[in-house]
C-alpha cells in the first residue's frame, strides 16, 4: 500500500488524468441510462434475438438489400411510429434498433420508449458493428434488372 501512495505522489499529474476519465466514463454512461439510451453490443442483441426480440433496420432499403440481421424489419425512421404498434404489440417484447453505425437509431430508441416499450435497444456499432463481429448478415433479393440477351442466348428458335 506504501508503494501506491509513493507511486501517486510522485506521478500526480498521472494519477489525476486516470481519475478524471474514469469520472467521465460513469458520467457518460449515467447520463445514457438517464435519458433511457441503452446500447447493446452485438453478441448482446443476439441474446436479445433468440429470446424473441424484434430488430428494427432503419437503414434505406438499398442498404437493407445489401445485407441484413436475419428477420429484421426495414423501415424509415419515420415510420417508427405508425408501423411498429402493429408489429409489436406487446410493449415488454424487447426490441434492437439497428442503423448503419450505432448512432442515427438512438432518435428511435428514444421515440419508442416514449411510445411505452419497455425493452428498446440500440445495436452499438450499427450493422458495421453486427459485420466487424463476423455475425451472419441476410443478403435481400436482387432488384430487378432489364434482361438485356445480348448473346442471343435463351430465344426460341423456330
Amino acid at each position: 500500500m506504501d508503494r501506491f501512495f509513493e507511486f501517486a505522489s510522485n506521478n500526480t499529474l498521472l494519477v489525476a488524468g486516470l481519475l478524471g476519465s474514469f469520472l467521465i466514463a460513469v458520467f457518460y454512461e449515467l447520463r445514457q441510462k438517464a435519458n433511457g439510451l441503452v446500447n447493446v453490443e452485438p453478441p448482446d442483441a443476439v441474446r436479445l434475438i433468440n429470446n424473441d426480440a424484434l430488430v428494427l433496420d432503419l437503414r434505406s432499403a438499398e442498404s437493407y438489400g445489401r445485407g441484413h440481421i436475419v428477420n429484421a424489419r426495414n423501415l424509415t425512421a419515420d415510420e417508427v411510429d405508425t408501423r411498429v404498434p402493429g408489429l409489436a404489440p406487446d410493449k415488454s417484447k424487447p426490441v434492437v434498433a439497428v442503423c448503419d453505425n450505432g448512432i442515427s437509431s438512438n432518435r428511435s430508441v428514444m421515440a419508442l420508449r416514449k411510445m411505452g416499450y419497455e425493452s428498446v435497444y440500440g445495436l452499438k456499432g450499427g450493422m458495421n458493428g453486427w459485420i466487424q463481429a463476423g455475425l451472419p448478415v441476410v443478403t435481400g433479393k436482387k432488384t430487378k434488372t432489364k434482361n438485356k440477351n445480348k448473346s442471343g442466348k435463351g430465344k426460341k428458335r423456330g
